[in-house]
Formats: C-alpha cells, sequence, structure tokens
C-alpha cells in the first residue's frame, strides 16, 4: 500500500455540473455563476481558435 492510498483525498476545485447547490450560501452561488461565466469566455475563445485554425487549414488545402 503507497503512502498516498492512506492520505485524505482533496475535493477538487471548481464547479462540477451537477453538484448538489442546496447546501451553498448566496454568496457561494454568485461567485460560482462568475467562475462558470469566467470559464464559458474561456472555452468560447479556445473554440474560436480552433475553428480559424480548422479554417485555415481548409483554404490551405482546398487551393
Amino acid at each position: 500500500m503507497d503512502l498516498d492510498d492512506l492520505m485524505p483525498r482533496k475535493k477538487p476545485s471548481g464547479a462540477a455540473i451537477g453538484d448538489n447547490l442546496e447546501t451553498l450560501s448566496v454568496a457561494e452561488l454568485e461567485k460560482r455563476i462568475a467562475d462558470l461565466n469566467a470559464e464559458i469566455v474561456r472555452v468560447n475563445a479556445e473554440l474560436d481558435r480552433k475553428r480559424k485554425h480548422e479554417a485555415a487549414a481548409r483554404a490551405l488545402f482546398k487551393s
């Protein structure tokens, strides 16, 4: 048995889809919304970057 098996596991940081929200305070829910909105912005930026890359590759091989 490894020593890591004996240590308590850390709860993953951040929000997980489907988490129980009933135990969260108003402030915690507001922070969660802000964090999720920031994540949406980050994911949309990556999606835009990949779409541009894909379009450039398609244009390169179309010629």
